[in-house]
């Protein structure tokens, strides 16, 4: 089944590894990828376009089924392949209303995290202004506060929306290793250091590692005060 799926997808790229990790829990191994470069404007291509009008990644198809925002494509897995790998939507209604709620909240968690990350990318530098950055920062902070009384109310070891792995997993854990690999200190956050610490070993995350943070471990510091 895996041979009749492409993705198109970028290393270092939080809804690329969604997709990814989503395939891997669904153990849909050995679909047809090809990595392209962001910096070689790649996403912009012919290739892409044609498959993908909004020119960016990830872009999926199956069959001849295109699938391409990652929050979809990962619903689409699920759905499909409901008897195969890991049940992502657990069974409890408890669960399942968690569940979505902590995967759309996601969607905000990562919108300000890429606000203090990629400033710079984002902003042009006459339109940069410091009070604006120190903004995002603070909408960042409590944001990570948020999640981290999230992780509270939990049992030790949990998942996002209890003791199942589910989709909320799926689509948050690139964001909350985004977090940590810009320098986010696990003493100041430590849920979300657990959290992170307990997912990172998991082999559906291990297998899609971005193979930019294998080149160069190391990561960078812009959350460090944070």
């Amino acid at each position: 089944m895996a041979k009749s799926m492409t993705l198109l997808w970028g290393s270092g790229s939080a809804p690329c590894w969604r997709v990814m990790i989503a395939l891997e829990e669904k153990s849909l191994q050995g679909y047809n990828q090809k990595l392209l470069s962001f910096d070689k404007n790649e996403h912009k291509s012919e290739e892409v376009l044609a498959l993908n009008p909004r020119g960016q990644l990830p872009t999926f198809k199956h069959g001849d089924t295109i699938v391409n925002e990652s929050y979809a494509a990962c619903f689409y897995l699920e759905s499909q392949f409901k008897s195969q790998g890991t049940t992502l939507i657990p069974e409890s209604s408890e669960e399942q209303a968690l569940m979505y709620q902590r995967m759309f909240e996601g969607l905000a968690f990562y919108e300000k995290l890429n606000a203090v990350i990629y400033y710079e990318y984002f902003v042009p530098e006459g339109e940069r202004h410091e009070s604006a950055l120190t903004r995002n920062k603070q909408a960042l902070t409590t944001e990570l506060n948020l999640w981290e009384g999230y992780l509270s109310k939990l049992l030790p070891n949990s998942y996002l929306a209890g003791p199942s792995f589910s989709l909320a997993d799926v689509t948050v854990f690139p964001t909350v290793a985004f977090l940590f690999r810009f320098g986010l200190s696990a003493e100041r956050y430590p849920k979300l250091g657990e959290y992170y610490a307990l997912l990172k070993e998991r082999p559906s995350v291990k297998a899609s590692w971005p193979p930019l943070w294998h080149d160069n471990p190391q990561g960078h510091d812009k959350l460090k005060e944070i």
